[in-house]
């Protein structure tokens, strides 16, 4: 598993990068290519904030986390991980390694059991068709503000009308994700 480690304003001590690749490399198991790690350490009000993004071929994992020590956050981080690859299972067996959820008895935290037995089904309730007309992205901000939505589709006239979408996030920022064909 390769790492790469970026502290946001706070100075990380080494034993903490060392114990997140520890903790972290064992979800190696999982996956059948060998999978990119980003990790982001923050502190904010206090509250020792860590993000994973584990990118294997197609497949993106991303998960937050944010407590009152960085270790419990590591260490929830793993668990959350853990918990959304045995909630998908089925959909990602063709992705992930064959044997990915033999039960290995070094594992020392705790992961808590679902309270579902069986995989939950998306159901899709609504379609909508939309017409995706060519705007910057500040006219799609505007767009989307003016919907009082968190997100909003659009054909970027910046990209050459590549397919867009603008998001709003937590942090009260804007996002944006784009088509890269």
């Amino acid at each position: 598993m390769k790492f790469t480690f970026t502290d946001k304003k706070v100075n990380i001590p080494n034993r903490v990068h060392t114990y997140a690749e520890k903790k972290i490399g064992k979800l190696d198991r999982y996956f059948q290519t060998e999978p990119e790690t980003s990790i982001v350490f923050s502190v904010e009000k206090g509250r020792n904030n860590l993000e994973v993004t584990i990118r294997s071929g197609s497949t993106v994992i991303r998960v937050a986390e944010s407590t009152s020590d960085m270790f419990v956050s590591i260490d929830a981080a793993v668990a959350s991980i853990e918990r959304q690859l045995r909630k998908n299972k089925t959909r990602l067996e063709k992705r992930l390694r064959k044997d990915a959820f033999d039960a290995y008895p070094e594992e020392s935290y705790f992961i808590p059991e679902s309270d579902e037995e069986e995989e939950p089904s998306y159901q899709l309730v609504r379609t909508k068709r939309f017409f995706f007309r060519p705007m910057s992205i500040d006219e799609a901000i505007l767009q989307m503000n003016l919907v009082n939505h968190t997100f909003f589709a659009f054909r970027n006239e910046d990209d050459g009308g590549a397919f867009s979408v603008v998001y709003k996030r937590k942090d009260g920022g804007y996002g944006i994700i784009v088509d890269q064909d």
